[in-house]
């Protein structure tokens, strides 16, 4: 599987959906708090148009936070009409960025996270092919503090019911892979259709963190 054509993929897929989107939906609270449908768009095109050296530079302004520097890029991106913002993020869905020292898996798991981020509450669905939802929930095992908060899945095993991804030991979380992946990235909504004897533990840890 060449995972950069599977990303490229779930940009169009999603820039597809949000043309459709009313104004009103695209300012809808998106499941990333505190950002809306249009500025977690915004953050989608970043690595597309904002190059590492720039980043780089804007992480430094921030004495070296970056998710500080995140918000600040992502707020100046999202100034940008929200058309040119999809046209962006299809157009450009081919560029082939990686986080400095990490693989594709990290931004595949971004694009398909942030991309229920804008579903979820606006009841969208996208059928994801499942190697993709696979290589993205094998990668929340290993993926490092800002992607899954500190310590939410140590001791839990993670099931999911509709495609073939089991991983880890210790008491269950079991659901949908969507709702996996977004649990374990800190989004406690989705611990409304998982179940099993591990939803308490990661509940708690979720709301912690």
């Amino acid at each position: 599987m060449d995972v950069f054509e599977e990303i490229a993929d779930e940009r169009r897929a999603l820039a597809l959906q949000l043309a459709d989107l009313t104004p009103q939906q695209q300012a809808s609270p998106s499941l990333c708090r505190p950002w809306t449908v249009h500025d977690v768009a915004a953050h989608l095109v970043m690595p597309l148009e904002v190059s590492t050296a720039r980043l780089v530079l804007a992480v430094l302004r921030e004495r070296g936070r970056f998710d500080r520097a995140n918000v600040r890029v992502t707020a100046r991106l999202a100034r940008r009409p929200f058309t040119e913002i999809v046209d962006v993020l299809h157009r450009r869905a081919h560029v082939r960025f990686t986080p400095p020292g990490g693989g594709p898996e990290a931004p595949l798991l971004d694009v398909l996270v942030h991309g229920s981020d804008i579903r979820w509450p606006l009841g969208l669905h996208r059928e994801v092919p499942e190697p993709r939802l696979v290589t993205a929930l094998r990668f929340v095992g290993t993926a490092p503090a800002g992607l899954v908060p500190r310590g939410a899945l140590a001791g839990l095993r993670l099931e999911a019911e509709d495609v073939g991804f089991a991983q880890g030991r210790g008491p269950v979380v079991r659901g949908p892979a969507q709702a996996l992946l977004l649990a374990a990235t800190g989004r406690a909504v989705a611990l409304e259709v998982l179940h099993g004897p591990g939803v308490g533990t990661l509940r708690a840890r979720l709301a912690a963190a």
